[in-house]
């Protein structure tokens, strides 16, 4: 069973599955992150969805490099959850199934791609308060070996 973070189910909404991916980006005692202008402003584990075709891990270095302009390595799957939530960028409601994965941040290669979005590195303490949706925190929580 995947575990689900964030709003219920709401009865009689119909919900298009959106698979996406997302790294866990920790270097010593500091995580990088995306900051997210819009819809709403917020920190937020780089990444997003995955395109028809395409492999998981491909997505991972193409969405994280869009959002934080760096390149990544050594990376391995730390786990995965469900959120239902409305995409106003999109238009619709979602059942995001999140794939989230612990890599290395090797280097950058230049400001994010991704309109709207800024890399910027935090404290891990800082980011398990600070991180937008509890299924994101729970991730970080889990790769630093801190009970739940």
């Amino acid at each position: 069973m995947i575990r689900r973070y964030g709003e219920s189910v709401k009865p009689g909404q119909r919900y298009k599955r959106r698979p996406g991916v997302y790294a866990v980006l920790l270097s010593g005692d500091s995580i990088l992150t995306t900051f997210q202008e819009s819809p709403a402003p917020e920190f937020q584990l780089p990444g997003g969805g995955i395109d028809p075709g395409e492999h998981p891990v491909a997505a991972l270095h193409r969405e994280v490099f869009e959002e934080t302009g760096w390149r990544i390595g050594n990376i391995r799957h730390l786990g995965t959850f469900r959120r239902f939530c409305f995409m106003p960028e999109y238009d619709f409601w979602a059942e995001k199934l999140c794939q989230v994965y612990l890599a290395r941040p090797i280097r950058p290669h230049g400001p994010p791609t991704e309109a709207g979005h800024t890399a910027v590195w935090l404290p891990v303490t800082e980011a398990l308060g600070l991180l937008g949706n509890a299924g994101d925190r729970a991730m970080l929580t889990y790769a630093l070996g801190l009970p739940a």
